[in-house]
């Protein structure tokens, strides 16, 4: 038992294949060249590891301690953002569109109805004033949608620096 075995023969002492031997082995679990007594020390603490939940029993399997903390940290979040919409704080992005999309509609809309309101309203002005006008005020329109969409492009689109994580509150 102080002395270096066969792993033929370690699988045979605690029960598993050769190949079982040789693929702890190769996760590290065991050490080539070591005593059979040690070989079984590093054995009965994989299987505690892998008793108590923090190992996997396969190689690139789930790992219990990680799957915890990612749910946790999911957890988190989704507490994070409720309490963000409870303060009035978070909206959907979705919903953020259709906001603006809806109030960009209406903004074009009346601006759309100017013409025929500056005939009734003002039916003295000028044709050349009245295009004057109507020329500042597309301008001002276009300079508004532009801004708008610089300001979307920046604050939705682009994450702030060092604020990495999708779905934090804006």
């Amino acid at each position: 038992m102080r002395q270096a075995i066969s792993q033929a023969e370690f699988g045979a002492w605690v029960g598993i294949s050769e190949a079982r031997v040789s693929q702890l082995m190769a996760e590290g679990v065991l050490t080539r060249g070591e005593s059979g007594h040690e070989w079984l020390m590093a054995y009965c603490d994989r299987m505690r590891d892998i008793a108590a939940g923090r190992a996997s029993s396969e190689t690139g399997g789930l790992d219990l301690v990680q799957e915890r903390a990612a749910l946790a940290r999911e957890q988190r979040l989704g507490i994070a953002i409720k309490n963000a919409v409870a303060r009035g704080e978070y909206a959907p992005i979705t919903l953020l569109a259709e906001v603006l999309a809806t109030a960009s509609q209406s903004v074009s809309e009346r601006f759309e109805q100017l013409p025929g309101l500056l005939r009734k309203v003002c039916p003295e002005l000028p044709d050349t004033a009245r295009d004057k006008l109507m020329s500042a005020i597309a301008d001002a329109r276009n300079q508004w949608v532009r801004a708008t969409a610089r300001l979307v492009t920046e604050a939705v689109v682009q994450p702030e620096d060092g604020d990495e994580e999708e779905g934090e509150p804006l």
